[in-house]
Parts: structure tokens; C-alpha cells; sequence
């Protein structure tokens, strides 16, 4: 290793260049003073925009994050405006819930003008017997299109002129507020699409209060087509009409999907009670009930193909209402700590009853392993998949205080279901035989030997 030896002169423009780095002193001790100033003043500011948020109902632990995403609130040296702009929004009464979620997804609302406008508007509407969530959605579009309340008042005249009762009204501008961007002339097609295939004014009504969102469906390009494909399938105008009136959701198929879910059935191999429940009410409401079942499991994490080769797998799946099966994933994902995916493999978990079946095993196999008492891990198609005498014969009849825990077999003995004694009942009657009967016997058998 070589050193290199540097003069005086050299190691003195060194030290010299670099000393403000080596030096205790600050370098402008006004600059620093004027920015601790400024960092305690930005520091008051959101200690004092976060107790008035708070103080009108805004989720402490939400507070941190919305400051940090909306700076520009800290730029107004004077609080007032804003508590100005809650108050008013208040006075829309709109619930606390919907306040901070209208905060959060869009916070150009806090301005003060914009909320004086719509203060004055407001007013226009109390004749029109509007939610308050309806005013929540307004005043959301209003900021992010820039739209003035005079303008949505008009397009709300226009809505009430085609017919809307004031509880369809508030059930659409609830469900689909983007309704108020559209012109006269976009839902007035969908009413004449609804008109030309046989559908009264009472019908029409009733699928936009149930699914508002078929407003905004283009007709060329969603519901011709999707008609079409009830059509292929064999269904009439009289009975797709009929269906469409009765479960307006049916349009919310994606074309294609209704054929998918007929496939699916047609292809089913289960026992004939089960494809009488699955096709009780039609192949067209049984296809749709599919549809809700595919989209159920998709919510909780499956995909689609997974989703569809479950309800093949288990057909009873079809046979249960949204709100089991969605109990039944709940207890698995968070009680029983497995992944959903194990449906893919296990897909009787939700084919069987959750309380006689998933909760008695379930809490046998949980008390055996605060015990210690299982030699191996207990997977969910060992929890599930055996019968209900074999899981009996395994994890409860060596261990007695589990037969509580269980509730089947209780005493190692199948009860009976008919009363002791019910037999006698089934036993034929005998009458006395006299000698004149037995002598036609006997001439009987004569006969035909």
C-alpha cells in the first residue's frame, strides 16, 4: 500500500474548502431559525385541522393519511372557511358515515363558494322528496364534472316527466347518480327498448327501482344481444319478458355467461333429488342462480373457472341461499384459518350443513389439538370428507368428553327412530281357523298335485 504525503499548503485548501462541513457553527442561523418557524406553524396547523375534523365525526385513525394526501388544506391560515364548509354539509343532513367517505373520494367539496351554490340549490329540491345520500352523490359529480345545481335540477324535472314515481327516483339517483350526466334522449331508449319487447309501464318501473344501473346499458351493444341469447337457448318472449319483470338482475349478464351457466348444468352428474331443487323454478331462473353463486365466490378471492368447477364439483352449493354459503366462507377464511383456494379441493365444505356437519367437527378436532391429542395436522379434507360414523370411530370415541362437543352417536349407540314397540303395530292380525277351513286347504292342494 502507498501514502501519499501532501504538503502544508495543499492539507490547508483542503480543510479550508471543506469546513463548513467539519464546523459546529451553522452556516445562516436565519435561515434556520426561519424554517423551525415554518415547520411549527405547519405543525399547529394540521394539530388544529385534525381537531376539526375530528369534532364532526372524521375516524381519528383516517386522519394522518388524509392530511398527508390533501396538503392544500394546510395552506389557509384561517380555519373558519373550512369549519364553514362542514357545517353546511351537515345541514344537508347527510349521515356521518357518507360525510367522510364524501371527504375522502373527493375533498374539493370542503370549498366554501361551491357549498353556497348548492346551500341555495338544495333548497329547489326539498319538493322532490330527495335522500340525503341522493344529495351526497349530487354534490360528489357536481365538483368532479363541474356541473351546476341548476343543471341538476333540470335533468331532474326530466326524469320525473318520464313517469318515475318519487321512490324509483330516489332508488336510481341512490344506486346510479352518473344517471344525471346522461341526456333525455339516452334513458327514453331504454324505455322503448323495454316497450317494444311487451314490458308495461309498471314493469319498466320495477326493473329500474331494482337495477338502476341497466340506464346506463347501451341497447345496441348489451341488451339486443343479450336477449338474443336467451332466444338461442330455446326460451320464449313470453317467458324471458315474464323473467326479466320478476328479476330485473338478469341483465346484468355479461354475453356469453348465461350460456356458460346452462352448459354447466346440463353437464351436472348428481342424485335426481338435487337437480329437482337446482331446476325447481325453470332452467332460466336455475341459470341465474348460478350466475349469483359464480359471482359470490369470485368476491371472496376465486376466479372465475375455479368458481364454475366448484358448483360442478358440488352441485348442493346451488341448493343453498348467498347468505349460507357467504356464513360458511367467512368461518372458513377467519375462524378455521385455511385459504379460500381450499375450496377448490374441498368444494363439500360448502355442499354440507354448517351447523350439524362443519361446527360440531370443527370444534372435536379444535379441543383435540389444545389437548395435544392428534398425532398429525388434521387438513380440511380430512375435517370434512369422512362420514359421520367414521369421524365418530376416530377422533371422538377415544376421547368421551367430546361426544358433547359432537352431538351424534352419544353413547356409542345409534338411536332408534321409531318407538319401542311400534313394530306390534305392523305385525298382521290372525283369525281362528276352523276344521271346515282346513278341510278346503287340504281339497285345495289336491288339486294340484
Amino acid at each position: 500500500m502507498a501514502f501519499t504525503l501532501i504538503n502544508r499548503t495543499t492539507r490547508h485548501r483542503v480543510f479550508a474548502k471543506n469546513r463548513f462541513f467539519f464546523s459546529t457553527k451553522p452556516y445562516n442561523s436565519q435561515i434556520l431559525k426561519l424554517s423551525f418557524s415554518n415547520e411549527k406553524t405547519n405543525y399547529r396547523m394540521q394539530i388544529s385541522l385534525a381537531n376539526l375534523l375530528q369534532r364532526y365525526g372524521f375516524p381519528p385513525s383516517q386522519l394522518h393519511s388524509f392530511i398527508s394526501k390533501n396538503q392544500f388544506l394546510l395552506n389557509s391560515n384561517n380555519l373558519n372557511d373550512l369549519d364553514k364548509s362542514l357545517s353546511i354539509l351537515l345541514s344537508f343532513k347527510i349521515t356521518q358515515k357518507s360525510l367522510v367517505s364524501l371527504i375522502n373520494d373527493c375533498p374539493g367539496v370542503l370549498d366554501v363558494q361551491f357549498l353556497k351554490k348548492w346551500e341555495v340549490g338544495v333548497l329547489k329540491f326539498g319538493d322532490l322528496g330527495l335522500s340525503p345520500l341522493v344529495v351526497r352523490n349530487f354534490l360528489e359529480l357536481s365538483r368532479r364534472f363541474e356541473i351546476d345545481p341548476d343543471g341538476v335540477f333540470h335533468t331532474m324535472k326530466v326524469l320525473k316527466g318520464l313517469g318515475f314515481s318519487e321512490g324509483t327516483l330516489n332508488r336510481v339517483l341512490e344506486e346510479f347518480p352518473r344517471v344525471i350526466l346522461m341526456n333525455e334522449g339516452e334513458v327514453c331508449r331504454k324505455i322503448e327498448f323495454f316497450e317494444g319487447i311487451g314490458i308495461s309501464g309498471e314493469g319498466i318501473e320495477r326493473i329500474f327501482s331494482f337495477f338502476p344501473a341497466v340506464i346506463g346499458f347501451d341497447v345496441e351493444d348489451r341488451l339486443k344481444p343479450l336477449l338474443d341469447e336467451f332466444c338461442h337457448w330455446g326460451f320464449g318472449e313470453d317467458m324471458i319478458r315474464k323473467e326479466i319483470v320478476r328479476e330485473p338482475r338478469v341483465l346484468s349478464m355479461e354475453l356469453g355467461e348465461f350460456s356458460r351457466c346452462l352448459e354447466l348444468l346440463r353437464s351436472l352428474k348428481c342424485r335426481e333429488p338435487i337437480k329437482w331443487k337446482i331446476f325447481g323454478e325453470g332452467a332460466f331462473r336455475a341459470g341465474f342462480e348460478v350466475k349469483l353463486r359464480v359471482d359470490c365466490l369470485c368476491k371472496h378471492g376465486l376466479i372465475r373457472r375455479e368458481a364454475f368447477k366448484v358448483l360442478w364439483k358440488e352441485p348442493r352449493v346451488m341448493t343453498y341461499r348467498i347468505e349460507d354459503i357467504e356464513k360458511k366462507i367467512e368461518f372458513l377464511v377467519h375462524r378455521m384459518k385455511f385459504n379460500v383456494h381450499c375450496l377448490v379441493e374441498v368444494p363439500e365444505f360448502l355442499g354440507v350443513n354448517f351447523d350439524k356437519h362443519i361446527v360440531p367437527r370443527y370444534n372435536v378436532i379444535g379441543y383435540l389439538r389444545g389437548k395435544g391429542g392428534l398425532g398429525s395436522e388434521v387438513g380440511l379434507k380430512d375435517l370434512i370428507k369422512p362420514s359421520r360414523l367414521r369421524f365418530y370411530n376416530l377422533y371422538v370415541k377415544p376421547y368421551p368428553e367430546c361426544e358433547k362437543l359432537y352431538g351424534r352417536f352419544s353413547g356409542g349407540e345409534v338411536k332408534s327412530r321409531h318407538p319401542v314397540g311400534l313394530w306390534k303395530l305392523f305385525k298382521p292380525p290372525s283369525y281362528p281357523e276352523s276344521k271346515e277351513d282346513v278341510r278346503n286347504m287340504k281339497a285345495f292342494m289336491e288339486t294340484l298335485v
